[in-house]
């Protein structure tokens, strides 16, 4: 790996996203059939969660344990970071005792902190910039379900959060198109966007950001959506629910994407708001295999930075 520490997708190029989703393919085989594949045995792996989680704490520490390894979960009240311990001496102790930090925290520069004091590798389970690990497994989900990923179109519809972040810059980096629909005022940050347009113009392919999210999603391979209000915007409810509201994924939308397009959502999701219900349960949404794919491609991480 070209870097030390995964703190956002722009510290992968095209090659190693590619390794890492064939070595989650393999892994995925191999699981199925049985096969044992302890590549990490004997290592650990320390989980800090300052955000409660489903999804990124089942597939790591399950990763772990498969992998022959063991993992540690760490909540703010288990670490003394919840009684003032800085975040850098924290990292200087945790790399005294484990392989690898895998941390789920609120700022993203508390996560480059992190990794900034720390000797061994970080990885970023989600902050409010980046959630790499999700946009691996949406990566490998596309391509299991579409034969490839290069020329593919994804639109992206609804909140120009952590997840929509990642993705546009997981996609710009293999060749995907990608147009993201926001309200105004709620789209992704400038210098992502310049970041995934700079990547685009090396992989072939293009970055759009628009507001109608019927353009959006017009000839796409993948339509994606997101919670209206995601952890610690509860403030905001009242006025995103208003904002929000022409934004949901439903079978009208999906009109204007293609016939065998899929649509994609991290979970947990609100249904009735961003995606309705007949398409959440619909054989298009492939949701739950993006979660299985978590684990498959949490394993994969590990294997590479361990």
């Amino acid at each position: 790996m070209k870097a030390k520490h995964l703190l956002s997708m722009q510290d992968l190029s095209q090659r190693e996203i590619e390794a890492i989703l064939d070595k989650a393919a393999e892994l995925k085989q191999k699981l199925r059939k049985g096969e044992p594949h302890e590549l990490l045995h004997g290592k650990t792996l320390g989980m800090i969660f300052a955000k409660p989680s489903t999804r990124t704490r089942v597939s790591f520490e399950t990763a772990m344990t498969q992998l022959g390894g063991h993992a540690i979960y760490l909540g703010m009240g288990d670490l003394q970071l919840g009684r003032g311990e800085t975040i850098a001496d924290t990292a200087r102790t945790l790399s005294r005792y484990i392989d690898a930090v895998m941390a789920r925290l609120f700022g993203h520069e508390d996560i480059v902190e992190l990794a900034r004091n720390s000797s061994v590798p970080v990885i970023n389970g989600l902050t409010q910039l980046h959630h790499p690990c999700q946009t691996l497994a949406d990566l490998m989900t596309i391509r299991e379900k579409k034969g490839k990923l290069k020329g593919l179109n994804v639109a992206w519809v609804g909140d120009g959060n952590n997840v929509c972040n990642s993705l546009m810059l997981g996609c710009s980096l293999v060749g995907v198109n990608f147009r993201a629909a926001c309200p105004k005022g709620y789209g992704p940050p400038a210098d992502i966007v310049t970041q995934a347009a700079k990547n685009a113009k090396k992989s072939g392919s293009k970055i759009e950001i628009l507001q109608d999210p019927e353009k959006a999603t017009r000839a796409a391979d993948v339509v994606y959506t997101d919670v209206w209000v995601s952890m610690g915007q509860e403030k905001e409810t009242e006025q995103r629910m208003k904002v929000f509201k022409p934004y949901q994924v439903n079978r009208g939308l999906l009109k204007y994407a293609k016939s065998d397009a899929i649509v994609l959502h991290c979970l947990p999701w609100k249904l009735g708001q961003e995606i309705s219900e007949d398409v959440a349960y619909s054989p298009k949404c492939v949701a739950f295999d993006q979660a299985e794919n978590r684990l498959h491609t949490a394993k994969s991480v590990l294997t590479f930075y361990l």
